[in-house]
């Protein structure tokens, strides 16, 4: 290696500041939802053939443009969903530390109805953030397969790390879910838990590949499909799924304890 070269790091932890309001809900510890603005901007979606572990749905490649919106900065919590639902449909909810866990095992129903009765709640428009956005968010201005970077470390993220990704080791697998926020580490828009933990449930039905994607942002719909994408990864799978481009998708009533979501908000009237 000569001495202009240098060696990049596996995982980037960078910080830095993001503009959020917080929505109380009232109803007392662990309810307040935090919401991170994410800045209009164009990106390339989707993966190239070359990166490891990628699919023929994640192509082709294609630029979309997104308009300012907020979206939350973790996922929807056990505490937070109780308290708009009136139930906790988690399995995971017996553990000392649950309400701060993610939600899990929710219905794509039953987390649009959550949004509705927010919106109802607060007077804004609470929704499930499109594929687009969440892809958008997730990378926040990188291209690489995470948005820390070439791989995953348990230090950063909850997956199976049975299984190892790029020069990445193997790790902890803890079998569950963790509280949102345990790593302490956000990307560049200051979102947490983009990767692993739980899957998080977008607006759009499933489609194959991106031939003929909308290019705005927008959430792509098929009325006659009952599928709706998964983004993120969750606890049990591989790293490979946990990619900022991988999809996924269940039925709009099917439950898993590795599936929850998190909210997106319209940025008008906010700023």
């Amino acid at each position: 290696m000569s001495a202009s070269q240098t060696i990049l790091p596996v995982i980037s932890r960078r910080r830095g500041k993001a503009q959020y309001f917080v929505e109380p809900l009232e109803l007392g510890e662990n309810m307040a939802l935090e919401m991170v603005l994410i800045p209009s901007g164009r990106f390339i979606m989707g993966a190239p053939k070359q990166e490891e572990g990628s699919e023929k749905n994640e192509r082709p490649q294609h630029e979309v443009s997104i308009q300012q919106f907020f979206l939350g900065k973790y996922p929807i919590t056990q505490a937070q969903y109780l308290a708009i639902m009136g139930e906790n449909p988690s399995r995971f909810k017996d553990e000392p530390d649950s309400p701060n866990h993610p939600v899990e095992n929710v219905l794509w129903e039953d987390a649009v109805e959550f949004c509705r009765r927010l919106s109802k709640r607060t007077g804004k428009e609470y929704r499930l953030p499109s594929e687009a956005e969440w892809e958008y968010a997730c990378r926040s201005g990188t291209t690489t397969p995470f948005h820390f970077g070439e791989t995953l470390d348990t230090q950063v993220a909850n997956y199976d790390a049975s299984r190892t990704y790029g020069r990445g080791k193997e790790g902890e697998y803890r079998g569950k879910t963790t509280p949102v926020g345990s790593f302490k580490v956000a990307n560049a828009f200051g979102l947490f838990d983009m990767h692993g933990n739980v899957y998080e449930w977008c607006a759009d039905t499933w489609h194959s590949d991106y031939e003929g994607a909308p290019e705005d942002g927008s959430a792509w719909i098929e009325h006659n499909e009952t599928s709706h994408l998964l983004r993120g990864g969750s606890w049990y799978v591989d790293p490979d799924d946990c990619r900022s481009a991988y999809r996924n998708f269940n039925d709009a009533d099917g439950r898993s304890d590795g599936i929850g979501f998190r909210v997106a908000c319209l940025a008008r009237g906010l700023l």
